[in-house]
């Protein structure tokens, strides 16, 4: 097609329709249009897959809102649209059971017309601390997971070879019917009753797996952990689940990051946070102090005359960005310690102090007079 029509124009809907109204309507046209259904017509592929193309984009917010505002253009262009494996297995489950083929008996399907089976994922939580967090580790965990089985090398058969093709199916793993509807007959399809989809039926089961094809097995597993994760993401390892029972692909392992606490130390986003209390002296005449970070320990200048709530960045010395965009900074927040029991001897000396000032907190004024009060006490 040189010139795409309008993706509302192709499912017959308005520019207001809701999700719902778009679904349906693209279950319309599909089946109106499935090449299944219209082996003499020509172009009714390229309408099923032109519609496949418009619920693609109609169906997503984003997509969506961008088609709206740009048209085709802001699309990238789509090439010649998504080809029919593609249309079977990402819209299949808007029709409901067994999909496109639950009605028509095509597409996305393995060899044979039999699905491929996954096995179940297996999760798992793993705690990470926040220098883990910080610079990205390898953690080898131990899980218990089905594997398929060495003897009969996942078939369920005795030494592998006790198989025969299924007599209701002949080996497909589906069995058909034809079905009258208001849209004219129909091919339904449905997983064999008698093999369950395989295909297949032992005739002598494994004495190890007894039948199963596969077998439960402990192993230590090593998980590369990148830096910058945060609580509650999650990581996947393909194929490091269970091995379905008589063949298939294994599902995967889902890792979830939990962060513990540090004990000094607070995460934000990438930035390290720590408040740091410092004495009424040392924030008046200055000092060096030493302050934790996530790599140990650094030591930092406090500047005479600081100010409580004043804030020191250490430049590199927070969590790296999981995207690889740098690091972020540590952030130290100075605050005065003032004690909350004094002997008698330090309440003279406080008094002393405050009025020395003449308790009046005025920032550059009666300076001179409160230090020399000050060297008079130590005098």
């Amino acid at each position: 097609m040189a010139t795409k029509r309008d993706y509302y124009e192709v499912l017959g809907v308005a520019k207001n329709a809701s999700g719902d109204e778009i679904k349906k309507a693209y279950r319309k046209v599909a089946i109106k249009f499935h090449p299944d259904k219209n082996p003499d017509d020509p172009t009714a592929e390229d309408k099923f897959k032109e519609a496949a193309e418009a619920y693609e984009v109609l169906s997503d917010q984003n997509k969506r809102a961008r088609y709206d505002q740009y048209g085709h253009q802001g699309m990238g262009g789509n090439g010649g649209g998504p080809n029919m494996e593609d249309i079977f297995s990402q819209f299949g489950d808007i029709f409901g059971g067994g999909g496109f083929e639950g009605f028509f008996g095509g597409g996305g399907r393995g060899q044979g017309g039999r699905r491929v089976r996954k096995g179940s994922n297996l999760r798992i939580k793993l705690k990470l601390d926040l220098e883990e967090v910080a610079n990205g580790v390898e953690k080898k965990i131990k899980v218990k997971r089905y594997v398929a089985c060495n003897t009969c090398s996942g078939t369920g058969a005795k030494n592998g070879t006790d198989l025969r093709d299924c007599g209701t199916c002949h080996g497909q793993g589906q069995v058909k019917r034809v079905v009258n509807t208001m849209l004219g007959q129909m091919v339904s399809t449905a997983t064999c009753p008698t093999c369950n989809g395989e295909g297949k039926v032992v005739t002598s089961k494994c004495d190890v797996c007894h039948g199963e094809g596969r077998q439960l097995h402990e192993e230590v597993i090593p998980i590369n952990i990148p830096a910058g994760v945060a609580e509650g993401m999650q990581l996947s390892m393909n194929g490091k689940g269970n091995y379905p029972e008589r063949g298939g692909v294994a599902g995967d392992l889902l890792i979830q990051i939990e962060e513990e606490p540090h004990e000094l130390l607070k995460r934000d986003g990438n930035n390290i946070m720590f408040e740091q209390y410092i004495s009424f002296v040392d924030a008046a005449l200055g000092a060096s102090i030493e302050v934790p970070t996530i790599e140990g320990k650094v030591k930092i200048k406090v500047d005479p005359g600081t100010q409580p709530g004043k804030i020191l960045r250490l430049r590199g010395k927070g969590i790296k960005d999981i995207n690889g965009y740098g690091r972020g900074d540590q952030l130290i927040h100075l605050s005065v310690w003032t004690p909350k029991n004094v002997t008698g001897e330090e309440r003279e000396l406080l008094e002393k102090l405050r009025n020395a000032q003449n308790f009046t907190p005025n920032p550059g004024k009666n300076e001179k007079g409160f230090f020399e009060k000050v060297k008079e006490y130590f005098q």
